[in-house]
């Protein structure tokens, strides 16, 4: 995918994050802090679920790709930011943008499908306790985790390549931090208007058939929770389902934001930063949301100090 006679150019400017030159190692030491912290809890949380074979379920196998897919969909934009700020060299090559454009909509829509999917599985299992091993059995959370990742290779792959056969002028100045698609688009010399449509509308329906089914999977738990209410049982349900729709709206929110109510042309920092929430935030708050705080990943974190005589399956 290198350009040709499509292609006038063979490198982008980034222009970066909005900061002013004296602010920048402060932000430099703050956005590696996070990204860290990141990739470092993620990683212990997929570590946790391989060694713990009490967390050989499906509601953690699901956890693990999660847990995967923030990691790379941090890794694809934050490391080049940080040597961007480090270094004060804003260019990247046509094939690293192109690159980007491609990883940044796979990851980031397989994000979007396995947080349906966990919710589905929650569904089952408060919906359904009784039937949850028939219903949830190895056969169908596989079909469910490789049903994600394709449709998410063929999104990134549809968009990447309509993006591949726009012209760029030299000279071609990208006011973001990464290239972001829609971003791209607005940066090219070429007619853009079938991949704005495809945004809207085949984009449009990935963006809302994950959201439709985690917001109707909690509003029937929602339901059947309150048929027979008690202080300990709605309790229970608000710690956990408060703190996973906190991260559905702020990850859908902010994309919804940048993608289907940009801001003008004079606000374009705010469209900036909501990419930060999703990029980096969310990524980085997910291990505390969906484990940290959760009593089976706490005990199998606890058998790590444990001497190796101690049995992780008993």
């Amino acid at each position: 995918m290198w350009p040709d006679n499509r292609s006038s150019v063979s490198e982008f400017l980034l222009l970066g994050f909005p900061i002013l030159p004296e602010q920048q190692d402060v932000f430099f030491a703050l956005f590696l802090s996070m990204y860290l912290t990141t990739v470092l809890g993620n990683l212990l949380i997929i570590l946790l679920i391989r060694l713990d074979c009490h967390l050989h379920t499906p509601m953690y196998f699901f956890l693990s790709h999660l847990a995967f897919s923030d990691i790379s969909f941090s890794s694809i934009t934050v490391p080049k930011m940080l040597m961007n700020m480090q270094t004060q060299c804003h260019s990247i090559t046509y094939a690293g943008c192109i690159s980007q454009v491609y990883f940044f909509i796979f990851f980031g829509c397989l994000d979007s499908f396995l947080l349906a999917v966990m919710a589905y599985d929650r569904y089952v299992a408060i919906c359904h306790p009784l039937h949850y091993t028939i219903i949830m059995r190895d056969e169908l959370c596989i079909i469910l985790v490789a049903g994600s990742w394709f449709s998410s290779c063929a999104q990134a792959l549809l968009h990447t390549l309509l993006v591949d056969q726009l012209s760029f002028c030299a000279g071609t100045v990208i006011p973001h931090f990464f290239c972001d698609l829609s971003v791209v688009l607005k940066s090219s010399c070429s007619d853009t208007s079938l991949n704005e449509l495809l945004i809207l509308t085949e984009g449009g329906l990935i963006f809302s058939l994950p959201l439709s089914t985690i917001l109707g999977s909690y509003i029937r738990m929602a339901v059947v929770i309150l048929k027979v209410p008690t202080l300990e049982r709605i309790s229970k349900a608000l710690s956990t389902c408060v703190s996973h729709l906190f991260v559905v709206f702020l990850y859908y929110g902010t994309i919804a934001g940048v993608y289907y109510f940009p801001s003008s042309g004079s606000s374009k920092d705010k469209d900036i930063i909501a990419s930060l929430m999703y990029m980096v935030v969310t990524p980085m708050l997910n291990p505390f949301i969906y484990s940290l705080r959760n009593k089976d990943m706490k005990c199998a974190f606890q058998k790590i100090f444990r001497t190796k005589d101690t049995p992780w399956c008993h």
